[in-house]
């Protein structure tokens, strides 16, 4: 069965607008709601610690920011758009105690709901909004009079007005031009994990490094390896978003085609399909979760280590070099780029 598909007939605006709405970080999702919501004539605070360097740049865009305890008091709306980790501690520690029933809160993922890394009271409504896409190109489409499709989804709901504000939500921010999906905080989460650890993330570099290798222990210059294996990967995925893996395929030469459809399923086999289930098996099992947790509140000493033996991969110094004879790639040094809160 198809999901339903909500669009702006379908959501109130005017049911924010009749509310005090907050989000509490200001860094890629966090400035785009708030901004977009602003826009389309929402009010809105933005909570922050004390220290926060995004405190300037919030208040440079028009915001009355305050701390997070106050903004929980004074709103009636409010999202979380801080790193999974870092909501049980804001939580615990600024939100919980402001808290009063009769209050929604957002989220625009759900590991920290579905995880229950926090618990949040039976008289509150708890919904997310999650734009598929990264915070700078909801707001990019909102300005443009377009927009980000979105998941909506409700996991508390003691006013029966929690997916009214999540819809509402949604139109503000300009996902229902686009079109919004209903989910399950499980599903969000469960799925998005998944996609992060085995294709998206995970299994695309592992995929591009291990290419790499190959190339380059057979004896070919790196510089081959990295356009073969990495550069020309932006072609292909640009033709897979654009028009899927069919439509991909009708623009590549029938040599390739024929690599693809006989070559590609030996590499990426059955045994990779089982290692997948497995990683799903992990997730759904809070497995993954815990892990996570253990290793942030351990102070992240494997997670940093593990990204800097990936910063020293060949293939970074090679690609340094090779992007900087592309004068129309921008560049852009994301390095320790995070949420900011």
């Amino acid at each position: 069965m198809a999901a339903k598909v909500y669009t702006d007939k379908d959501a109130d605006l005017a049911h924010l607008q009749k509310k005090r709405c907050a989000v509490l970080g200001f860094g890629s999702q966090g400035h785009a709601h708030a901004l977009n919501l602003k826009d389309s004539g929402v009010e809105v605070l933005v909570g922050l610690y004390p220290e926060s360097k995004s405190i300037p740049i919030a208040k440079d865009s028009g915001f009355e920011v305050r701390p997070v305890t106050e903004v929980v008091e004074a709103a009636d709306v409010i999202l979380f758009a801080t790193p999974d980790l870092k909501i049980r501690s804001i939580y615990e520690k600024e939100v919980a105690p402001k808290l009063a029933d009769g209050k929604t809160l957002l989220f625009s993922h759900g590991f920290a709901v579905h995880f229950k890394t926090i618990s949040v009271p039976a008289a509150v409504d708890v919904a997310m909004v999650a734009p598929k896409g990264p915070g700078h190109i909801v707001r990019r489409q909102y300005v443009e009079n377009k927009g980000v499709p979105a998941l909506i989804a409700v996991h508390q709901n003691p006013s029966k007005q929690a997916k009214k504000t999540a819809l509402a939500w949604a139109k503000g921010i300009g996902a229902t031009r686009a079109g919004v999906l209903e989910t399950t905080f499980k599903e969000e989460t469960e799925t998005d994990l998944f996609g992060e650890q085995t294709v998206l993330c995970g299994g695309l570099t592992s995929l591009v490094k291990n290419g790499f290798e190959v190339l380059v222990e057979a004896g070919y210059q790196p510089e081959m390896a990295y356009f073969e294996c990495l550069h020309e990967l932006k072609l292909i995925v640009d033709l897979v978003y654009e028009s899927g893996i069919a439509g991909m395929r009708f623009s590549i030469s029938e040599t390739a085609k024929w690599g693809d459809v006989s070559v590609g399923p030996k590499i990426v086999d059955a045994s990779v399909k089982k290692k997948m289930e497995k990683a799903l098996k992990d997730i759904q099992s809070g497995k993954f979760a815990k892990g996570w947790i253990a290793e942030y509140d351990a102070g992240l000493p494997e997670y940093k280590r593990l990204l800097k033996e990936g910063e020293l991969h060949p293939i970074e110094k090679i690609g340094q070099r090779l992007r900087s004879l592309m004068p129309w790639i921008a560049k852009k040094n994301l390095k320790g780029a995070q949420a900011s809160y």
